[in-house]
């Protein structure tokens, strides 16, 4: 049996190890700002494209393969996002489109799956989230990078259920190297992306599908990710190009 002050001992050993190892990533974050007397938390390094970014909210997405039936600003809890009601070329196939991006180089990620859920309540009287798992899927690179290797994402897929309508949805932070539903991914990234003196950039995607009442969110997979890189290819071509 461990005595209580050899358990206690370990502990204060583990805080010790812990405090320098977030004082050493400290130190590492704030080398090149010394170097340069720009302290990256008063002055964050600009963000490559930040007009393309701000112009989804007026003007949101052209997909390839799908037609916007209307677009607008819809507010999303404190925030407005770009809506599109999109709908599938030669089909009656429809969804609903959220984007909201990066505006400022001060801007983050966060709380956005939060917003959306509040927004669904608000919209259609409840937002209730069923058969939730973890999805993935890749986006080819454009001609012109070669051999460069696939784009990987990693999204949110659920059913969620309102009064009026039931939806597959696919949630993901877009970034120019790939996507990850989780804003702690972005934020490991954009630290490792300042060192070099750059910025990860990021959009809030929200792909709504409305399927069946009650159905299941499997049956339109193939849509789903059909959709979604559609959507990431098109950001990274374009707001997120260069990044």
């Amino acid at each position: 049996m461990i005595s209580p002050s050899k358990l206690l001992k370990e502990n204060r050993w583990t805080q010790v190890v812990v405090l320098l190892l977030l004082l050493l990533l400290l130190g590492l974050a704030g080398v090149p700002g010394y170097l340069t007397g720009k302290w990256q938390w008063k002055q964050p390094a600009p963000v490559t494209n930040i007009q393309k970014l701000i112009q989804i909210h007026q003007t949101g997405l052209s997909l390839p393969g799908w037609q916007t039936a209307e677009q607008g600003q819809q507010q999303v809890g404190e925030q407005k996002w770009s809506l599109q009601v999109i709908k599938k070329a030669d089909s009656q196939t429809q969804a609903l489109l959220l984007l909201f991006p990066q505006r400022s180089p001060k801007d983050k990620p966060q709380a956005e799956w939060s917003q959306i859920s509040g927004w669904g309540r608000l919209r259609w009287g409840k937002w209730d989230i069923a058969q939730e798992r973890s999805a993935e899927f890749t986006v080819k690179p454009a001609r012109e990078l070669g051999n460069q290797a696939e784009t990987r994402v990693e999204a949110r897929f659920f059913r969620a259920s309102t009064q009026q309508n039931t939806f597959a949805v696919l949630q993901w932070y877009a970034f120019p190297n790939g996507g990850n539903p989780s804003s702690l991914h972005w934020f490991l990234g954009d630290q490792l992306a300042q060192w070099r003196q750059h910025r990860t950039p990021w959009v809030s995607v929200s792909i709504l599908i409305p399927i069946e009442p009650l159905g299941k969110v499997e049956t339109v997979w193939p849509l789903a990710q059909s959709l979604g890189q559609t959507v990431q290819a098109t950001l990274m071509a374009g707001p997120l190009e260069n990044s």
